[in-house]
């Protein structure tokens, strides 16, 4: 009976971990472009990633105007409301610590209970979050686009 009540605790904990920053969509790069947009939204896995330079978080490119490309290794999110303007803020939602899942529409989007935030400001477009997500510092030099 030990035993048993062992393997189904650690099969619940195990689910219980992959579950929250997962969006349960079968989108595994979560990031999208706006749905007017042509194209895909293509995100990089991780920093790095083949066609970037070394330090450098992500091109100029990667990133759609309108939308925004979510690297969840890193915890941020990088987004180009207009053409040419970059923001970054964290990934991480601030209402449970989810990793925010996808960006569509304008927004930035919590799969675990809803949340949005502008592209824009990342302030709270819909909760139950209550605060905008924190900005992170980029710079962007030519088609380059690093953290800090």
């Amino acid at each position: 009976m030990n035993a048993r009540r062992r393997t189904v605790l650690t099969a619940g904990a195990a689910a219980l971990a992959t579950g929250c920053g997962s969006s349960g969509d079968g989108d595994s790069d979560g990031s999208t472009a706006p749905a007017s947009a042509s194209g895909t939204g293509r995100t990089p896995e991780a920093s790095g990633t083949s066609g970037t330079p070394t330090g450098e978080l992500t091109r100029t490119s990667d990133v759609p105007v309108g939308g925004g490309t979510i690297f969840k290794d890193r915890k941020v999110v990088v987004t180009q409301p207009e053409a040419g303007e970059f923001k970054a803020f964290s990934a991480v939602c601030t209402h449970a610590g989810c990793i925010v899942a996808s960006v569509s529409d304008g927004t930035i989007n919590c799969a675990c209970h809803g949340s949005k935030f502008s592209i824009t400001d990342a302030a709270v477009e819909a909760g139950p979050a209550t605060r905008p997500l924190p900005p992170e510092q980029i710079t962007v030099e030519g088609d380059g686009i690093r953290l800090g």
